[in-house]
Protein backbone atom coordinates (compact mmCIF):
# COMPACT_ATOMS: atom_id res chain seq x y z
CA UNK A 1 0.00 0.00 0.00
CA UNK A 2 1.70 3.05 -1.35
CA UNK A 3 2.02 6.30 1.28
CA UNK A 4 0.31 4.03 3.49
CA UNK A 5 0.61 5.49 7.67
CA UNK A 6 -0.29 3.76 10.29
CA UNK A 7 -2.02 4.91 13.07
CA UNK A 8 -0.73 4.80 17.27
CA UNK A 9 -2.61 1.46 18.12
CA UNK A 10 -1.17 0.08 14.70
CA UNK A 11 2.47 0.83 15.52
CA UNK A 12 2.05 -0.36 18.60
CA UNK A 13 1.11 -3.76 17.16
CA UNK A 14 4.20 -2.95 14.71
CA UNK A 15 6.72 -3.08 17.77
CA UNK A 16 5.08 -5.67 19.45
CA UNK A 17 4.71 -7.91 16.80
CA UNK A 18 8.51 -7.35 15.65
CA UNK A 19 9.79 -7.91 18.98
CA UNK A 20 8.03 -11.56 18.78
CA UNK A 21 9.69 -11.61 15.14
CA UNK A 22 12.97 -10.84 16.74
CA UNK A 23 12.65 -13.77 19.44
CA UNK A 24 12.93 -16.28 16.60
CA UNK A 25 16.73 -15.50 16.38
CA UNK A 26 18.90 -16.88 19.58
CA UNK A 27 20.57 -13.50 21.01
CA UNK A 28 22.27 -13.41 24.34
CA UNK A 29 21.28 -10.55 25.50
CA UNK A 30 17.32 -10.43 26.52
CA UNK A 31 14.69 -8.96 24.04
CA UNK A 32 10.91 -9.76 25.33
CA UNK A 33 9.94 -5.83 26.02
CA UNK A 34 10.67 -2.40 25.01
CA UNK A 35 13.10 -1.43 27.45
CA UNK A 36 15.06 -4.59 27.23
CA UNK A 37 15.34 -3.20 23.49
CA UNK A 38 16.48 0.03 24.30
CA UNK A 39 20.07 0.07 24.95
CA UNK A 40 20.43 -1.55 21.52
CA UNK A 41 22.43 -4.67 22.28
CA UNK A 42 19.88 -7.43 21.08
CA UNK A 43 19.45 -5.52 18.10
CA UNK A 44 23.14 -5.43 16.84
CA UNK A 45 22.96 -8.98 17.91
CA UNK A 46 20.13 -9.85 15.51
CA UNK A 47 21.99 -7.97 12.67
CA UNK A 48 24.98 -9.74 13.32
CA UNK A 49 23.09 -12.90 12.82
CA UNK A 50 21.86 -11.51 9.38
CA UNK A 51 24.53 -10.96 7.66
CA UNK A 52 28.24 -11.83 9.21
CA UNK A 53 30.47 -10.41 6.25
CA UNK A 54 28.58 -6.69 6.97
CA UNK A 55 28.02 -6.62 10.86
CA UNK A 56 31.73 -8.59 11.84
CA UNK A 57 32.74 -9.12 15.17
CA UNK A 58 34.55 -5.72 14.41
CA UNK A 59 31.31 -3.65 14.81
CA UNK A 60 29.73 -5.88 17.31
CA UNK A 61 32.10 -5.25 19.44
CA UNK A 62 31.64 -1.47 19.39
CA UNK A 63 28.52 -1.96 20.99
CA UNK A 64 28.62 -2.06 24.80
CA UNK A 65 26.86 -4.56 26.81
CA UNK A 66 27.11 -3.46 30.37
CA UNK A 67 25.14 0.05 29.70
CA UNK A 68 22.69 0.08 32.93
CA UNK A 69 20.59 2.81 32.68
CA UNK A 70 22.99 5.41 31.78
CA UNK A 71 21.29 6.67 28.69
CA UNK A 72 24.27 8.06 26.89
CA UNK A 73 25.39 4.77 26.09
CA UNK A 74 22.41 3.45 24.94
CA UNK A 75 22.08 6.45 22.60
CA UNK A 76 25.64 5.72 21.62
CA UNK A 77 24.68 2.08 20.79
CA UNK A 78 21.34 2.91 19.07
CA UNK A 79 23.41 5.81 16.85
CA UNK A 80 25.60 2.86 15.50
CA UNK A 81 23.25 0.23 14.82
CA UNK A 82 20.89 2.85 13.17
CA UNK A 83 23.93 3.76 11.18
CA UNK A 84 24.93 0.27 10.68
CA UNK A 85 21.46 -0.07 8.87
CA UNK A 86 21.69 3.00 6.84
CA UNK A 87 24.81 2.27 5.58
CA UNK A 88 23.80 -1.62 5.01
CA UNK A 89 20.97 -0.06 2.84
CA UNK A 90 22.70 2.37 1.01
CA UNK A 91 25.71 0.41 0.28
CA UNK A 92 25.20 -3.06 -0.03
CA UNK A 93 21.33 -3.02 -1.19
CA UNK A 94 21.48 -0.10 -3.34
CA UNK A 95 18.97 1.61 -1.82
CA UNK A 96 17.96 4.97 0.02
CA UNK A 97 16.33 5.26 3.51
CA UNK A 98 12.68 7.12 3.37
CA UNK A 99 13.08 10.19 6.02
CA UNK A 100 9.36 8.82 6.91
CA UNK A 101 11.24 5.77 8.49
CA UNK A 102 14.08 6.69 10.23
CA UNK A 103 13.66 6.74 13.96
CA UNK A 104 13.83 9.11 16.90
CA UNK A 105 16.65 7.82 18.76
CA UNK A 106 15.80 10.62 21.50
CA UNK A 107 12.41 8.89 21.82
CA UNK A 108 13.71 5.67 22.51
CA UNK A 109 16.66 5.80 25.11
CA UNK A 110 14.74 8.61 27.18
CA UNK A 111 11.28 8.00 26.94
CA UNK A 112 11.07 4.14 25.59
CA UNK A 113 8.80 4.96 23.32
CA UNK A 114 7.24 2.12 20.87
CA UNK A 115 6.81 3.88 18.23
CA UNK A 116 10.12 4.95 17.07
CA UNK A 117 11.21 1.22 18.30
CA UNK A 118 9.21 -0.08 15.84
CA UNK A 119 10.86 1.77 13.36
CA UNK A 120 14.19 0.97 13.95
CA UNK A 121 12.67 -3.05 14.91
CA UNK A 122 11.09 -2.21 10.60
CA UNK A 123 14.42 -1.19 9.17
CA UNK A 124 16.60 -4.48 10.93
CA UNK A 125 13.12 -6.34 9.21
CA UNK A 126 13.84 -4.73 5.79
CA UNK A 127 17.91 -6.10 6.64
CA UNK A 128 16.42 -9.52 7.38
CA UNK A 129 14.28 -9.83 4.21
CA UNK A 130 16.79 -8.24 1.36
CA UNK A 131 20.15 -10.29 2.84
CA UNK A 132 21.16 -13.25 1.13
CA UNK A 133 19.68 -15.45 3.83
CA UNK A 134 16.01 -14.11 3.32
CA UNK A 135 14.60 -17.54 2.29
CA UNK A 136 15.35 -18.70 5.94
CA UNK A 137 13.98 -15.52 7.48
CA UNK A 138 10.72 -15.65 5.26
CA UNK A 139 10.26 -19.42 6.26
CA UNK A 140 11.00 -18.31 9.97
CA UNK A 141 7.76 -15.73 9.43
CA UNK A 142 5.46 -17.96 7.90
CA UNK A 143 5.86 -20.18 11.34
CA UNK A 144 4.49 -17.35 13.40
CA UNK A 145 0.88 -16.71 14.40
CA UNK A 146 -1.57 -15.38 11.63
CA UNK A 147 -1.56 -11.99 13.53
CA UNK A 148 2.03 -11.24 13.82
CA UNK A 149 2.66 -12.83 10.47
CA UNK A 150 0.13 -9.88 8.96
CA UNK A 151 1.52 -7.36 10.85
CA UNK A 152 4.93 -8.46 9.96
CA UNK A 153 4.00 -8.84 6.24
CA UNK A 154 2.14 -4.96 6.48
CA UNK A 155 5.33 -3.97 7.82
CA UNK A 156 7.31 -5.78 4.64
CA UNK A 157 5.01 -4.17 2.06
CA UNK A 158 5.12 -0.47 3.51
CA UNK A 159 9.16 -0.82 3.58
CA UNK A 160 9.25 -2.17 -0.37
CA UNK A 161 6.58 0.83 -1.37
CA UNK A 162 8.62 3.59 0.80
CA UNK A 163 11.48 1.90 -1.92
CA UNK A 164 9.39 2.20 -5.11
CA UNK A 165 8.12 5.49 -4.18
CA UNK A 166 11.86 7.25 -3.80
CA UNK A 167 13.20 5.45 -6.42
CA UNK A 168 10.91 5.51 -9.32
CA UNK A 169 12.02 4.69 -12.77
CA UNK A 170 10.31 4.47 -16.36
CA UNK A 171 11.98 1.81 -17.62
CA UNK A 172 10.92 -0.49 -14.58
CA UNK A 173 7.34 0.81 -14.47
CA UNK A 174 6.07 -2.39 -15.47
CA UNK A 175 8.05 -4.73 -13.15
CA UNK A 176 6.82 -2.46 -10.42
CA UNK A 177 3.00 -2.58 -11.44
CA UNK A 178 3.46 -6.29 -11.26
CA UNK A 179 5.10 -5.99 -7.90
CA UNK A 180 2.12 -4.20 -6.85
CA UNK A 181 -0.56 -6.29 -8.33
CA UNK A 182 1.02 -9.71 -6.78
CA UNK A 183 0.68 -7.64 -3.47
CA UNK A 184 -2.50 -6.77 -3.83
CA UNK A 185 -3.22 -10.60 -4.66
CA UNK A 186 -1.27 -11.86 -1.90
CA UNK A 187 -3.44 -9.51 0.48
CA UNK A 188 -6.62 -10.94 -1.14
CA UNK A 189 -5.56 -14.36 -0.68
CA UNK A 190 -4.52 -13.73 2.66
CA UNK A 191 -8.42 -12.65 3.64
CA UNK A 192 -9.50 -15.13 1.32
CA UNK A 193 -7.26 -17.68 3.33
CA UNK A 194 -8.58 -16.03 6.78
CA UNK A 195 -12.39 -16.17 5.77
CA UNK A 196 -11.79 -19.86 4.50
CA UNK A 197 -10.13 -20.62 8.33
CA UNK A 198 -13.09 -18.82 9.83
CA UNK A 199 -15.52 -20.70 7.30
CA UNK A 200 -13.90 -23.93 8.57
CA UNK A 201 -13.91 -23.24 11.92
CA UNK A 202 -17.57 -22.87 11.69
CA UNK A 203 -18.13 -26.07 9.89
CA UNK A 204 -16.30 -28.12 12.73
CA UNK A 205 -18.22 -26.05 15.47
CA UNK A 206 -21.14 -27.38 13.42
CA UNK A 207 -19.35 -31.10 13.26
CA UNK A 208 -19.07 -31.16 16.80
CA UNK A 209 -22.25 -29.86 17.71
CA UNK A 210 -23.66 -32.48 15.01
CA UNK A 211 -21.65 -35.00 16.51
CA UNK A 212 -23.15 -34.69 19.96
CA UNK A 213 -26.55 -35.04 18.75
CA UNK A 214 -25.02 -38.01 17.04
CA UNK A 215 -23.73 -39.63 20.28
CA UNK A 216 -27.36 -38.44 22.25
CA UNK A 217 -29.51 -39.86 19.74
CA UNK A 218 -27.07 -43.29 19.84
CA UNK A 219 -27.32 -42.92 23.72
CA UNK A 220 -31.54 -42.68 23.28
CA UNK A 221 -31.58 -44.98 20.28
CA UNK A 222 -29.48 -47.69 22.84
CA UNK A 223 -32.05 -46.62 26.19
CA UNK A 224 -35.08 -47.20 23.54
CA UNK A 225 -33.87 -50.78 22.17
CA UNK A 226 -33.00 -51.81 25.89
CA UNK A 227 -37.14 -50.31 25.93
CA UNK A 228 -37.38 -52.67 22.95
CA UNK A 229 -36.16 -55.37 24.52
CA UNK A 230 -38.34 -54.97 26.85
CA UNK A 231 -41.40 -54.52 25.92
CA UNK A 232 -40.89 -56.82 22.85
CA UNK A 233 -44.17 -58.43 23.96
CA UNK A 234 -45.91 -55.73 23.83
CA UNK A 235 -45.26 -54.01 20.35
CA UNK A 236 -46.42 -57.29 18.63
CA UNK A 237 -49.80 -56.21 18.45
CA UNK A 238 -49.96 -52.77 16.39
CA UNK A 239 -52.98 -51.22 17.84
CA UNK A 240 -51.20 -50.09 21.14
CA UNK A 241 -49.47 -47.11 22.21
CA UNK A 242 -46.17 -48.52 22.48
CA UNK A 243 -45.89 -49.87 19.32
CA UNK A 244 -47.13 -46.37 17.65
CA UNK A 245 -44.56 -44.62 19.39
CA UNK A 246 -42.15 -47.44 18.46
CA UNK A 247 -42.92 -46.83 14.92
CA UNK A 248 -42.83 -42.89 15.04
CA UNK A 249 -39.35 -43.42 16.70
CA UNK A 250 -38.15 -45.69 13.96
CA UNK A 251 -38.81 -42.70 11.60
CA UNK A 252 -37.46 -40.15 13.71
CA UNK A 253 -34.06 -42.41 13.88
CA UNK A 254 -34.04 -43.22 9.62
CA UNK A 255 -34.72 -38.98 9.38
CA UNK A 256 -31.89 -38.49 11.70
CA UNK A 257 -29.65 -40.75 9.63
CA UNK A 258 -30.19 -39.18 6.37
CA UNK A 259 -29.41 -35.64 8.00
CA UNK A 260 -26.37 -37.28 9.66
CA UNK A 261 -25.57 -38.93 6.03
CA UNK A 262 -26.06 -35.41 4.54
CA UNK A 263 -23.80 -33.57 6.84
CA UNK A 264 -21.12 -36.28 6.78
CA UNK A 265 -21.27 -35.39 2.85
CA UNK A 266 -21.05 -31.79 3.26
CA UNK A 267 -18.17 -31.81 5.64
CA UNK A 268 -16.02 -34.05 3.49
CA UNK A 269 -17.16 -31.73 0.63
CA UNK A 270 -16.10 -28.91 2.91
CA UNK A 271 -12.56 -30.06 3.77
CA UNK A 272 -12.17 -31.01 0.00
CA UNK A 273 -12.47 -26.99 -0.57
CA UNK A 274 -10.02 -26.82 2.24
CA UNK A 275 -7.49 -28.88 1.33
CA UNK A 276 -7.85 -26.83 -2.49
CA UNK A 277 -7.73 -23.77 -0.32
CA UNK A 278 -4.23 -24.79 1.50
CA UNK A 279 -3.26 -25.78 -2.20
CA UNK A 280 -4.18 -22.44 -3.63
CA UNK A 281 -1.96 -20.66 -0.69
CA UNK A 282 0.87 -22.62 -1.39
CA UNK A 283 0.36 -21.88 -4.54
CA UNK A 284 0.37 -18.44 -3.40
CA UNK A 285 3.43 -18.45 -1.26
CA UNK A 286 5.38 -19.73 -4.21
CA UNK A 287 4.59 -17.18 -6.33
CA UNK A 288 5.06 -14.99 -3.75
CA UNK A 289 8.57 -16.18 -3.74
CA UNK A 290 8.43 -15.75 -7.92
CA UNK A 291 7.42 -12.45 -7.03
CA UNK A 292 10.12 -11.91 -4.39
CA UNK A 293 13.14 -13.04 -6.77
CA UNK A 294 11.28 -10.83 -9.98
CA UNK A 295 11.75 -7.52 -7.29
CA UNK A 296 15.33 -8.68 -6.85
CA UNK A 297 15.80 -8.71 -10.77
CA UNK A 298 13.92 -5.10 -11.00
CA UNK A 299 16.66 -3.87 -8.02
CA UNK A 300 19.26 -4.99 -10.20
CA UNK A 301 18.09 -3.90 -13.51
CA UNK A 302 17.42 -0.63 -11.97
CA UNK A 303 21.11 -0.77 -10.52
CA UNK A 304 21.77 -1.26 -14.49
CA UNK A 305 19.69 1.14 -15.75
CA UNK A 306 21.07 3.66 -13.29
CA UNK A 307 25.06 2.56 -14.48
CA UNK A 308 24.02 2.81 -18.00
CA UNK A 309 22.54 6.57 -17.86
CA UNK A 310 25.45 7.74 -15.66
CA UNK A 311 27.41 5.85 -19.26
CA UNK A 312 24.87 7.60 -21.26
CA UNK A 313 25.64 10.91 -19.83
CA UNK A 314 28.94 10.63 -19.53
CA UNK A 315 29.40 9.47 -23.60
CA UNK A 316 27.27 12.31 -24.33
CA UNK A 317 29.42 14.69 -22.25
CA UNK A 318 32.71 13.07 -23.73
CA UNK A 319 30.90 13.94 -27.28
CA UNK A 320 29.90 17.00 -26.46
CA UNK A 321 34.05 17.58 -25.67
CA UNK A 322 35.13 16.09 -28.34
CA UNK A 323 33.04 18.49 -30.76
CA UNK A 324 34.46 21.36 -28.85
CA UNK A 325 38.03 20.19 -29.08
CA UNK A 326 37.46 19.38 -32.91
CA UNK A 327 36.36 23.14 -33.38
CA UNK A 328 39.10 23.99 -31.23
CA UNK A 329 41.86 22.37 -33.47
CA UNK A 330 40.10 23.94 -36.17
CA UNK A 331 41.25 27.58 -34.80
CA UNK A 332 44.20 26.17 -33.83
CA UNK A 333 46.08 28.29 -36.34
CA UNK A 334 44.37 31.29 -35.81
CA UNK A 335 45.14 31.04 -31.80
CA UNK A 336 48.58 30.60 -32.40
CA UNK A 337 48.83 33.33 -34.78
CA UNK A 338 46.78 35.55 -31.82
CA UNK A 339 49.53 34.11 -29.29
CA UNK A 340 52.56 35.42 -31.47
CA UNK A 341 51.01 38.72 -31.47
CA UNK A 342 50.38 39.01 -27.85
CA UNK A 343 53.43 37.92 -27.00
CA UNK A 344 54.85 40.62 -28.58
CA UNK A 345 52.44 42.61 -27.53
CA UNK A 346 52.90 41.54 -23.87
CA UNK A 347 56.84 42.37 -24.09
CA UNK A 348 56.10 45.40 -25.25
CA UNK A 349 53.91 46.02 -22.29
CA UNK A 350 56.45 44.52 -19.88
CA UNK A 351 58.85 47.47 -21.53
CA UNK A 352 56.86 50.11 -20.55
CA UNK A 353 56.06 48.71 -17.38
CA UNK A 354 59.60 48.29 -16.57
CA UNK A 355 59.91 52.51 -17.76
CA UNK A 356 56.59 52.58 -15.63
CA UNK A 357 57.79 51.71 -12.20
CA UNK A 358 61.31 53.26 -12.66
CA UNK A 359 59.19 56.96 -13.43
CA UNK A 360 56.90 55.48 -10.23
CA UNK A 361 59.78 55.63 -8.06
CA UNK A 362 61.29 58.49 -9.30
CA UNK A 363 57.80 59.86 -8.22
CA UNK A 364 57.44 58.79 -5.15
CA UNK A 365 61.32 60.04 -4.53
CA UNK A 366 59.93 63.58 -5.56
CA UNK A 367 56.48 63.34 -3.72
CA UNK A 368 58.18 62.46 -0.44
CA UNK A 369 60.41 65.87 -1.12
CA UNK A 370 57.67 67.45 -1.92
CA UNK A 371 55.72 66.83 0.85
CA UNK A 372 58.77 67.89 2.75
CA UNK A 373 59.25 71.03 0.94
CA UNK A 374 55.48 71.47 1.09
CA UNK A 375 55.52 70.73 5.22
CA UNK A 376 58.23 73.44 5.56
CA UNK A 377 56.42 75.80 3.16
CA UNK A 378 53.51 75.63 5.72
CA UNK A 379 55.41 76.12 8.36
CA UNK A 380 56.91 79.32 7.19
CA UNK A 381 53.81 80.27 6.16
CA UNK A 382 52.28 79.93 9.64
CA UNK A 383 55.67 81.71 11.22
CA UNK A 384 55.11 84.47 8.74
CA UNK A 385 51.27 84.92 9.23
CA UNK A 386 52.10 85.08 13.01
CA UNK A 387 55.26 87.30 12.67
CA UNK A 388 52.93 90.01 10.26
CA UNK A 389 49.69 89.58 12.58
CA UNK A 390 52.37 91.11 15.40
CA UNK A 391 53.79 93.28 13.52
CA UNK A 392 50.52 94.50 12.18
CA UNK A 393 49.66 94.99 16.08
CA UNK A 394 52.68 96.54 16.92
CA UNK A 395 52.02 99.17 14.49
CA UNK A 396 48.03 99.68 15.40
CA UNK A 397 49.36 100.33 18.62
CA UNK A 398 51.97 102.07 17.56
CA UNK A 399 49.62 104.30 15.71
CA UNK A 400 46.98 104.33 18.50
CA UNK A 401 49.85 105.58 21.01
CA UNK A 402 51.33 108.09 18.28
CA UNK A 403 47.42 109.46 18.45
CA UNK A 404 47.62 109.79 22.27
CA UNK A 405 51.01 111.83 21.93
CA UNK A 406 49.04 113.91 19.28
CA UNK A 407 45.86 114.69 21.23
CA UNK A 408 47.67 114.79 24.64
CA UNK A 409 50.13 117.28 22.92
CA UNK A 410 47.22 119.55 21.54
CA UNK A 411 45.59 119.33 25.04
CA UNK A 412 48.99 120.34 26.62
CA UNK A 413 48.73 123.43 23.85
CA UNK A 414 45.51 124.20 24.72
CA UNK A 415 46.59 123.77 28.67
CA UNK A 416 49.12 126.46 28.26
CA UNK A 417 46.80 128.73 26.36
CA UNK A 418 44.13 128.44 28.97
CA UNK A 419 46.70 128.81 31.95
CA UNK A 420 47.96 132.05 29.84
CA UNK A 421 44.79 132.85 29.54
CA UNK A 422 44.01 133.02 33.54
CA UNK A 423 47.54 134.09 34.03
CA UNK A 424 46.18 137.24 32.51
CA UNK A 425 42.56 136.98 34.00
CA UNK A 426 44.17 136.64 37.30
CA UNK A 427 46.53 139.66 36.73
CA UNK A 428 43.21 141.70 35.58
CA UNK A 429 41.52 140.33 38.66
CA UNK A 430 44.05 141.41 40.71
CA UNK A 431 43.91 145.07 39.79
CA UNK A 432 40.67 145.28 39.43
CA UNK A 433 40.49 143.76 42.94
CA UNK A 434 42.82 146.31 44.52
CA UNK A 435 40.56 148.92 42.86
CA UNK A 436 37.34 147.82 44.07
CA UNK A 437 39.39 147.57 47.22
CA UNK A 438 39.45 150.79 47.98
CA UNK A 439 35.91 151.32 46.51
CA UNK A 440 34.17 148.51 48.52
CA UNK A 441 34.26 149.96 51.15
CA UNK A 442 32.34 152.99 49.98
CA UNK A 443 29.90 150.88 47.71
CA UNK A 444 29.20 148.23 50.43
CA UNK A 445 26.37 149.80 52.09
CA UNK A 446 24.98 150.85 48.79
CA UNK A 447 24.91 147.29 46.75
CA UNK A 448 23.83 145.80 49.65
CA UNK A 449 20.48 148.03 49.74
CA UNK A 450 20.22 147.16 46.06
CA UNK A 451 20.38 143.33 46.64
CA UNK A 452 17.96 143.46 49.62
CA UNK A 453 15.72 145.86 47.48
CA UNK A 454 15.17 143.45 44.57
CA UNK A 455 14.61 140.62 47.04
CA UNK A 456 11.86 142.81 48.35
CA UNK A 457 10.41 143.52 45.58
CA UNK A 458 10.33 139.70 44.11
CA UNK A 459 7.60 138.02 45.37
CA UNK A 460 8.10 135.06 47.42
CA UNK A 461 6.39 132.16 44.90
CA UNK A 462 8.96 133.46 42.17
CA UNK A 463 11.60 133.56 44.40
CA UNK A 464 11.48 129.70 45.00
CA UNK A 465 10.37 128.47 41.56
CA UNK A 466 13.64 130.65 40.17
CA UNK A 467 15.74 128.65 43.01
CA UNK A 468 14.25 125.50 42.00
CA UNK A 469 14.63 125.87 38.44
CA UNK A 470 18.35 127.29 39.00
CA UNK A 471 19.11 123.87 40.79
CA UNK A 472 17.73 121.77 38.32
CA UNK A 473 19.32 123.53 35.46
CA UNK A 474 22.91 122.79 37.09
CA UNK A 475 22.02 118.84 37.98
CA UNK A 476 20.64 118.58 34.21
CA UNK A 477 24.19 119.41 33.14
CA UNK A 478 26.23 117.73 35.36
CA UNK A 479 23.60 114.32 34.59
CA UNK A 480 24.28 115.71 30.50
CA UNK A 481 28.04 115.68 30.83
CA UNK A 482 28.42 112.58 32.61
CA UNK A 483 26.65 110.37 30.16
CA UNK A 484 28.35 112.29 27.34
CA UNK A 485 31.45 111.49 28.36
CA UNK A 486 30.33 107.39 28.56
CA UNK A 487 28.97 107.94 25.37
CA UNK A 488 31.83 109.30 23.75
CA UNK A 489 34.24 106.23 25.60
CA UNK A 490 31.70 103.43 23.92
CA UNK A 491 32.28 104.84 20.80
CA UNK A 492 36.16 105.36 20.86
CA UNK A 493 36.56 101.93 22.15
CA UNK A 494 34.32 100.34 19.37
CA UNK A 495 36.33 102.26 16.80
CA UNK A 496 39.53 101.19 18.00
CA UNK A 497 38.20 97.72 17.88
CA UNK A 498 36.96 97.65 14.07
CA UNK A 499 40.30 99.44 12.94
CA UNK A 500 42.12 96.73 14.90
CA UNK A 501 39.75 94.01 12.69
CA UNK A 502 40.43 95.81 9.60
CA UNK A 503 44.07 96.08 10.27
CA UNK A 504 44.24 92.01 10.67
CA UNK A 505 42.05 91.51 7.54
CA UNK A 506 44.12 93.92 6.12
CA UNK A 507 46.93 91.86 7.16
CA UNK A 508 45.61 88.35 6.10
CA UNK A 509 44.25 89.77 2.61
CA UNK A 510 47.88 90.46 2.03
CA UNK A 511 49.91 87.47 2.96
CA UNK A 512 46.96 85.63 1.01
CA UNK A 513 48.00 87.60 -1.97
CA UNK A 514 51.81 86.86 -1.49
CA UNK A 515 51.09 83.45 -1.00
CA UNK A 516 49.34 82.90 -4.00
CA UNK A 517 51.79 84.98 -6.05
CA UNK A 518 54.42 82.30 -4.80
CA UNK A 519 52.41 79.25 -5.67
CA UNK A 520 51.41 80.82 -8.87
CA UNK A 521 55.44 81.78 -9.42
CA UNK A 522 55.86 77.74 -8.55
CA UNK A 523 53.83 76.95 -10.67
CA UNK A 524 55.35 78.90 -13.97
CA UNK A 525 58.43 77.24 -13.22
CA UNK A 526 57.28 73.92 -13.35
CA UNK A 527 55.20 74.61 -16.42
CA UNK A 528 58.44 76.15 -17.94
CA UNK A 529 60.85 73.15 -16.65
CA UNK A 530 58.08 70.53 -18.50
CA UNK A 531 58.30 72.24 -21.38
CA UNK A 532 62.09 72.81 -21.47
CA UNK A 533 62.11 68.99 -21.54
CA UNK A 534 60.36 68.90 -24.63
CA UNK A 535 58.00 65.70 -25.94
CA UNK A 536 58.45 62.35 -25.06
CA UNK A 537 57.50 58.46 -25.25
CA UNK A 538 53.55 57.66 -24.22
CA UNK A 539 54.55 56.35 -20.60
CA UNK A 540 56.84 59.26 -20.30
CA UNK A 541 53.79 61.69 -21.32
CA UNK A 542 51.46 59.54 -19.02
CA UNK A 543 54.43 60.10 -16.03
CA UNK A 544 54.59 63.96 -16.91
CA UNK A 545 50.79 64.10 -16.58
CA UNK A 546 50.91 62.31 -13.84
CA UNK A 547 53.21 64.70 -12.21
CA UNK A 548 50.79 67.84 -12.98
CA UNK A 549 47.93 65.84 -10.72
CA UNK A 550 50.50 65.32 -8.11
CA UNK A 551 51.67 68.99 -8.14
CA UNK A 552 47.62 70.12 -8.44
CA UNK A 553 46.96 67.86 -5.44
CA UNK A 554 49.56 69.56 -3.40
CA UNK A 555 48.84 73.14 -4.26
CA UNK A 556 45.20 73.05 -3.98
CA UNK A 557 44.99 72.01 -0.11
CA UNK A 558 47.18 74.97 0.57
CA UNK A 559 44.79 77.58 -1.56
Amino acid sequence: MEGQQLSPQPQLQLCDSLMIWLQTFNTAAPCKNVRQLTNGVAMAQVLHQIDVAWFNDSWLGRIKEDVGDNWRIKASNLKKVLQGIMSYYHEFLGQQISEELIPDLSQITEHSDPTELGRLLQLILGCAVNCEKKQEHIQKIMTLEESVQHVVMTAIQELMSKEIVSCASSDAGELEHQLKRALEELQDALAEKEELKQRCQELDMQVTALQDEKNTLVSENEMMNERLDQLDGSLEDPNTVVAKKYFHAQLQLEQLQEENFRLEAAKDDYRLHCEELEKQLIEFQHRNDELTSLAEETRALKDEIDVLRTTSDKASKLESTVEVYRQKLQDLNDLRRQVKSLQDTNMMYMHNTVSLEEELKKANAARTQLEMYKRQVQELHLKLSAESKRADTLAFEMKRLEEKHEALLKEKDRLIIQRDALKETNEELRCSQVQQDHLSQAGTSVSTSYENLAAEIMPVEYREVFIRLQHENKMLRLQQEGSENERIAELQEQLEQKHRKTSEMETEQRLSKEYIRGLQQQIEDLQKTLQEQGPKPEGESRTSHTWRHLICAYIRPAN
